[in-house]
């Protein structure tokens, strides 16, 4: 996927809203393609390898843009839809992209993972109030399409992922406990600091599932000590053991992850 064709795609659309970027600029350049179409204060987000793995990547795009604009209309900091142009999702020259408001980021005041869980309680109380439909399998979900993904392409040494992936499966339901709206990847890259503070980014992965699995993205792969800090930084909200078992599941699919960029 080239990301100069990105880039136009998201340009030549947004010149039909009336929207004139002469200064595409690409912020991030990774699963998707995130381009500030200065000077307007918009941003465009691509599908790139996302599009690869997830046949319905246009609905979750779709579900970034409803629960970030449920959020700012509780008062949440968030990245809102763009209100410059329909932010979408929309298909465009090929590509799956969507459209939302440009938030200034300092990159040199990155929060810390213990800044970003003592965030989430926060986040979370108001995430519970959304009502709109939402997936039950989250990272099951992405592991399997991934998976069907790299086994189309022929690529070689895949069974130890789908062996891992069929034994976490048989553990899944005793550790599904305490299930609500989530973020879904609320590392510190998806927390932007503004003049104003910290500010949410990216629902694109929001799901309906347990606790645990938020706070196995702030955890680490660090053993149960991990789990446990990150639960009482939480304040509670699950066992230590359910977000140990979710590390696990991060660490299968993280690590599949670097096979698909190695082969895409």
């Amino acid at each position: 996927m080239s990301t100069s064709a990105a880039v136009r795609a998201a340009v030549s659309l947004a010149a039909t809203h009336g929207v004139a970027c002469t200064d595409p600029t690409v912020l991030k350049d990774g699963s998707n393609i995130i381009v500030h179409l200065r000077p307007a204060p918009v941003v465009a987000r691509i599908a790139a390898r996302t599009a690869l793995v997830r046949p319905s990547v246009a609905d979750h795009f779709a579900r970034d843009l409803s629960v970030s604009a449920f959020l700012a209309s509780r008062g949440v900091p968030v990245v809102t839809p763009s209100a410059e142009l329909p932010a979408g999702p929309h298909e465009w020259d090929g590509f799956v992209l969507a459209f939302s408001t440009y938030v200034p980021h300092d990159p040199s005041a990155e929060l810390t993972r213990l800044d970003v869980l003592k965030l989430l309680p926060e986040l979370h109380a108001e995430l519970r109030l959304y009502d709109g439909p939402l997936p039950t399998r989250g990272p099951l979900d992405d592991t399997e399409h991934a998976l069907a993904y790299l086994e189309g392409l022929g690529v070689p040494g895949l069974e130890p992922f789908r062996e891992r992936h069929t034994e976490l499966l048989t553990r899944w339901d005793a550790h599904h406990r305490d299930v609500q709206p989530l973020h879904g990847d609320p590392h510190h890259g998806n927390v932007l600091m503004t003049p104003s503070g910290p500010v949410w980014n990216d629902f694109e992965d929001t799901w309906r599932g347990p606790v645990a699995w938020d706070l196995a993205c702030l955890a680490g792969a660090k053993g149960p000590e991990a789990a446990q800090r990150a639960v009482e930084i939480y304040g509670g909200g699950a066992a230590p053991e359910d977000v140990e078992f979710h590390v696990e599941i991060r660490v299968n699919f993280g690590t599949l992850w670097g096979v698909l960029i190695e082969n895409s």
